[in-house]
């Protein structure tokens, strides 16, 4: 069977993370534990995620012309991502990532999003063969609204599935998510989206009904550590996750959507593909860093066992 084709439109940083016993509030200065660099990015790191589960995924984005921008390109060539798509800005530098995580895993970011900020409809369009050829569109909210916009437009009169996960959390209009086959909010980001503060499976469901009711297909609300919701024409369905101990959940998100797009574009059932999905999403859990995070199909099937 041929590798399910991904393309992800969507953002590149460099991540700049800091190890601390607990995040510092507001005006304090703390001292840290250990400094890692990695890369990172919504977008890139669901397009890793995708990659290294065995996707043939073409990522469309804009670096700066940098050192950050060139070596965020080598990186998703090691990881066989086509990377035709990906314009170096001759004016924004590369966006970076300033992360804090503490002892449990919890974190706190800063982005300065640079020629992420720049990606435009053009770009899109200039990818339109990778369009006619992908079996899902994968996208986030890191990038100017209208390239998403036009992206999923795109996809949806083509036929193809599209994955939106609307982080970070922004108003979205009824336009956008009726080109929507599945949007995959968290918590807040649902809340955000519906006006249902979201804490409870009732209040989740409540928020998902309002969103499909808006026009997406299926709605998919990770709870964290207790797995993920799903809402659709069949009904409400909680997908358990698996307990792990959480070491940096910066990029538990990404993982599980990036996986989300590969078990789809596999043809995998929804409840079976977020399953796999929770389960990419929680080991991922379990490393420090972004896209160092992610798991290869051989690590999540031994995960698994």
């Amino acid at each position: 069977m041929a590798a399910p084709r991904i393309v992800v439109v969507g953002s590149s940083n460099t991540d700049m993370v800091i190890k601390m016993d607990r995040l510092p509030g507001p005006g304090e200065t703390l001292i840290g534990d250990e400094f890692i660099m990695a890369a990172g990015g919504k977008g890139a790191n669901q397009a890793v995620a995708a990659a290294r589960l065995g996707g043939k995924v073409t990522f469309i984005a804009r670096v700066g012309r940098d050192i950050f921008g060139q070596q965020a390109i080598e990186g998703f060539a090691k990881e066989e991502i086509c990377t035709d798509f990906i314009v170096q800005d001759e004016v924004s530098p590369s966006g970076v990532a300033l992360i804090f995580v503490d002892q449990n895993g919890e974190n706190s970011i800063g982005v300065a999003s640079g020629a992420n900020g720049r990606l435009s409809t053009k770009d899109v369009s200039a990818a339109q063969v990778e369009f006619e050829a992908m079996n899902v569109l994968l996208l986030q909210l890191e990038t100017p609204i209208e390239t998403v916009r036009y992206a999923a437009s795109s996809a949806r009169k083509m036929g193809v599935m599209v994955i939106l996960n609307p982080a970070p959390a922004r108003p979205l209009d009824d336009d956008l998510l009726r080109n929507v086959t599945v949007l995959t909010p968290n918590e807040s980001e649902a809340g955000l989206l519906t006006g249902v503060s979201v804490t409870d499976g009732a209040s989740a469901e409540e928020a998902a009904k309002k969103l499909k009711q808006r026009g997406v297909k299926n709605v998919i609300i990770t709870l964290g550590a207790k797995g993920a919701l799903v809402v659709n024409e069949e009904g409400a369905q909680l997908v358990p996750s698996k307990e792990v101990q959480a070491v940096d959940t910066t990029a538990a998100g990404d993982a599980f959507n990036g996986a989300l797009a590969f078990a789809l574009a596999k043809g995998e059932p929804m409840i079976e593909a977020v399953r796999f999905a929770n389960l990419t999403g929680a080991l991922s859990a379990t490393r420090m860093g972004a896209q160092p995070s992610m798991p290869t199909l051989e690590e999540l099937q031994e995960f698994a066992r």
